[in-house]
């Protein structure tokens, strides 16, 4: 397996650590033809408002599109989730979205910088996983929170009473940051490794 990592900023290099972990192969994705021979594809986290602009630079806007309506799977995690969620209730105005994953989205609903934490996310069997019910370490960095979850959207994670992993189609979206720990059972579930 081949899995492209959105490599214009944030934490993709903690990303390409843990799919080469799990013995996958990586592709830095920087330009529209990285993407030409990927089977999966990992958004990072980041800045949004920065990851945006770097993509409509690159000119990757629709590939990125075509290759998530394609149904081949996608990670997004923080930032990542934020670009692939329908809505950003607090976006700037020129922010691109890019795929209508059906939720809402807030950026920075947990705090600022220092606000940031970890706490135990307590990960859902799905059925089509075979999650272990081990508390997963959640890495929060100035993360969103979804605010809407639309009827097909399907809860992977919470923390308490909050959904901050979830999953639609072969898409897996969370608010924290998976790649800065040492589990890999996320990627492993999101990527089909």
């Amino acid at each position: 397996m081949k899995v492209g990592v959105l490599a214009l900023q944030g934490a993709f290099a903690a990303h390409v650590s843990v799919v080469e972990r799990l013995g996958a192969r990586t592709v830095e994705v920087r330009r529209p033809e990285h993407l030409a021979d990927v089977d999966a594809l990992i958004i990072p986290g980041g800045e949004s408002t920065t990851l945006s602009m770097g993509i409509e630079r690159s000119g990757m806007i629709e590939t990125l599109r075509s290759f998530v309506a394609s149904g081949a799977p996608v990670l997004g995690t923080c930032a990542g989730a934020i670009l692939l969620a329908q809505e950003c209730l607090d976006g700037r105005d020129d922010q691109i979205q890019i795929t209508g994953v059906d939720v809402a989205i807030r950026r920075n609903a947990f705090g600022r910088q220092v606000d940031s934490f970890e706490a135990d996310v307590t990960l859902v069997d799905t059925g089509a996983s075979s999650i272990p019910p081990v508390p997963f370490p959640g890495v929060f960095i100035r993360a969103p929170a979804f605010e809407r979850l639309g009827e097909s959207v399907e809860v992977v994670g919470w923390l308490g009473s909050e959904a901050v992993a979830i999953a639609e189609g072969s898409v897996v979206l969370t608010t924290f940051h998976p790649e800065l720990t040492t589990d890999t059972r996320l990627h492993a579930l999101a990527l089909g490794i």
